[in-house]
């Protein structure tokens, strides 16, 4: 854990920026705001989707912002979701670099062809690679790591 007996209001303002952009992209996904996550990664980002944590290679691997797009639009085959963002941490490099790691609960309501609804609920953690852009920070890398899921029926 890091000692933060002294921190300058620039490091306070970026770790602030870093949490907001983290909190947005959640914001974002339960909105369906496609485009507004997709704003949060620069324009060569790469995003890449360990559905189990423990594999050695992503299971899918997406370079670009624009790329971005049909996994975000994914998350319309659900009624609703609810991203809960928990703990985070944040390591600053320089003036314009950090990385992260954090963790999210994410539920996910969906319901069949036969009208049963369900609730998927994801333990998932993101590691992160941030750059500072124009003043803005923004995801350069976002790994989702999927630890478990769980999916079980649901009563409205």
């Amino acid at each position: 854990m890091a000692s933060h007996t002294e921190i300058s209001p620039r490091e306070a303002a970026d770790r602030l920026a870093v949490r907001e952009l983290i909190d947005a992209y959640a914001h974002c996904a339960d909105r369906r705001d496609a485009k507004g996550q997709m704003s949060l990664f620069t324009e060569d980002t790469r995003f890449l989707v360990f559905m189990d944590a423990t594999a050695a290679e992503p299971t899918q691997t997406l370079h670009g912002r624009e790329s971005l797009a049909p996994v975000f639009d994914n998350l319309n085959v659900y009624r609703a979701t609810t991203h809960f963002n928990g703990q985070s941490t944040i390591s600053m490099d320089g003036d314009d670099r950090a990385t992260g790691e954090s963790y999210c609960l994410a539920h996910h309501i969906g319901v069949d062809e036969s009208g049963q609804r369900t609730l998927m609920i994801a333990s998932i953690r993101y590691l992160d690679e941030f750059t500072k852009q124009g003043g803005d920070w923004y995801f350069a890398e976002r790994r989702l790591m999927v630890d478990w899921t769980e999916t079980r029926p649901s009563t409205p």
